[in-house]
């Protein structure tokens, strides 16, 4: 009658089984993820290289100069405030546990040390993938429901290069900029404690301060910012393109595409870890 026959479909497995099903369809789903994101990322690598030889034609400045207001500028505040906040409760922590050893003054280098090289980059990362890495995959995801994305192919726009290029490049610029700003503003939460706590005044404090960390310190903890915001924005821009056309689907791979960013970082910074302790940095 010219009907073709349903699909196949079998109940789901239960128990040992259905365990190892999961298992095998979830290890396949995330190398398939992988090895499409390195696909993504060489595209990316190519439009970037082309952009640098001919930034006048390759580069779409208005978005990319967006793009840097919208991922930096319109952070300062969250981050600022999270930073400060951070930096209060590190150095409250830190006198409590140093109090024991009667070496309380070591909290500012704890502080420095810890803000500078670790958290401040690592927090920053972390909101910001929160913030313009969801909201890269909703923008995009929603320009493909709405099938622009196709329309502007049709029109020959070439999609990595005036869609992915400008964020890319805007948080790649940003970043840096947002985990220096909470490095300093981290490190004003925790002068403000430890004046208020440990009776130390400012001038002791920036003394103290300057002998625990140097520009290598600080460095340290800016090197990761680019390669964190490379990552975010891959990410970002990665899941937008894989939304299939109805709403929900932008739902699924906006918080799929935070979780993976978040997920990166964390790797991304442990493997640093590790490399800047083998090089002894």
């Amino acid at each position: 009658s010219g009907h073709t026959a349903p699909p196949v479909t079998h109940p789901p497995y239960v128990g040992f089984r259905g365990l190892l099903e999961r298992t095998g369809e979830g290890t396949v789903h995330a190398l398939r993820q992988g090895y499409d994101l390195l696909g993504f990322l060489g595209r990316v690598a190519v439009e970037t290289v082309e952009a640098a030889l001919a930034p006048r034609r390759e580069l779409p400045w208005a978005a990319f100069v967006h793009q840097i207001e919208e991922t930096g500028l319109t952070a300062l505040p969250i981050v600022g405030l999270l930073a400060f906040l951070l930096g209060i409760v590190i150095t409250y922590q830190g006198a409590d546990q140093l109090a024991r050893f009667g070496a309380q003054i070591y909290t500012i280098d704890f502080l420095g040390i810890g803000f500078l090289r670790e958290l401040g980059g690592l927090v920053t990362a972390i909101i910001i993938a929160g913030r313009s890495g969801s909201a890269f995959t909703a923008q995009i995801g929603t320009m493909q429901v709405n099938e622009e994305l196709d329309a502007m192919q049709t029109i020959g726009l070439n999609i990595a290069e005036t869609l992915v290029l400008p964020r890319v490049l805007g948080l790649i610029i940003a970043l840096p900029i947002l985990t220096l700003f909470a490095d300093v503003v981290g490190i004003i939460g925790g002068m403000v404690m430890t004046y208020f706590d440990l009776g130390v005044t400012i001038p002791a404090f920036m003394r103290e301060l300057g002998n625990a960390i140097t520009v290598k310190t600080l460095m340290v903890g800016l090197i990761k910012a680019p390669v964190f915001a490379f990552m975010i924005a891959l990410v970002g821009c990665f899941e937008g393109m894989r939304v299939e056309r109805n709403a929900a689907s932008v739902g699924k791979l906006t918080t799929r595409s935070v979780v993976e960013s978040i997920f990166l970082i964390i790797a991304a910074d442990a493997g640093f870890s590790v490399l800047f302790s083998v090089l002894g940095i």
